[in-house]
């Protein structure tokens, strides 16, 4: 049995990215590890255990993973303004990098990892936790040993039309080509697609589980909110795929891999 080592963001990140895949090796008795570099919180925690964590903690008992870990940093925000570490700890983006890489490159020298699911290089929509999770994730590999390295994306591609149609729709939303030339990663860079559609009731377990985001005003509680009114076997086709782009990988060498444990040419 292998051991795969999911490193997010933030609390929270792991369901949505990663979350059916998890839950798919976790049913099928390989050891399953999620790392995440911050606790998800802006304030001064004075000493007290971070609400977030403790939420990971449930979602990852509910997609059947062993281990939960955070590197001990803090979230960084998203946005224009930058705001000053906490007392306690340090921003995840003002963090040392080699540092970093190296708090993750002992958690996954400790598992003897195998696969490293990290993050596509525009950190998806551009998170700077995001995209610092990709640049941690792969020298965390380099110094470990872990060959291979898989980014969770999403085909950039299908939020064209979407989002041209929401454009021209009374509903506020501005429609940048450029913005979306940068979210996420081109079909030609995905390699792996995983069915995960047979999992949705453990994602929607975990999701459930974190309840001080869901309960909130941020952008994933409304996207929370939407996937959890919705019946579990709607919920399956919705969230069915899950998408990964191997590092190293040929660009376009064929139609997507099914089973993460297949090597993408290279």
């Amino acid at each position: 049995m292998a051991t795969v080592v999911a490193f997010h963001a933030h609390p929270d990140d792991e369901t949505l990215l990663t979350g059916g895949t998890l839950a798919e090796l976790s049913a099928t008795g390989h050891r399953t590890v999620i790392v995440v570099a911050t606790d998800g919180h802006m304030a001064d925690l004075a000493g007290r255990e971070a609400p977030r964590l403790r939420e990971l903690q449930a979602s990852a008992a509910a997609l059947g993973v062993h281990r939960v870990a955070h590197l001990g940093y803090a979230d960084s925000g998203h946005g224009a303004v930058l705001y000053a570490d906490p007392p306690d700890r340090t921003r995840f983006v003002r963090a040392d990098s080699e540092e970093a890489a190296e708090r993750l490159a002992a958690i996954l020298r400790d598992e003897n990892a195998d696969i490293l699911l990290s993050y596509d290089r525009n950190g998806g929509y551009g998170h700077r936790d995001h995209v610092r999770v990709h640049e941690v994730g792969k020298r965390a590999a380099e110094l470990a040993g872990v060959s291979r390295v898989l980014d969770a994306t999403l085909p950039r591609e299908g939020f064209a039309r979407p989002a041209r149609f929401l454009g021209r729709s009374p509903i506020p939303f501005r429609y940048d080509p450029a913005i979306l030339a940068s979210l996420f990663s081109p079909r030609s860079e995905i390699t792996h697609r995983i069915d995960v559609g047979a999992h949705a009731a453990r994602r929607r377990a975990a999701l459930t589980a974190h309840r001080s985001i869901i309960e909130g005003s941020s952008r994933f509680a409304a996207i929370a909110g939407v996937l959890l009114r919705l019946p579990v076997p709607v919920l399956g086709r919705v969230l069915r795929w899950e998408w990964f782009a191997e590092e190293g990988a040929v660009p376009g060498a064929g139609a997507p891999l099914t089973d993460i444990f297949e090597p993408a040419p290279r």
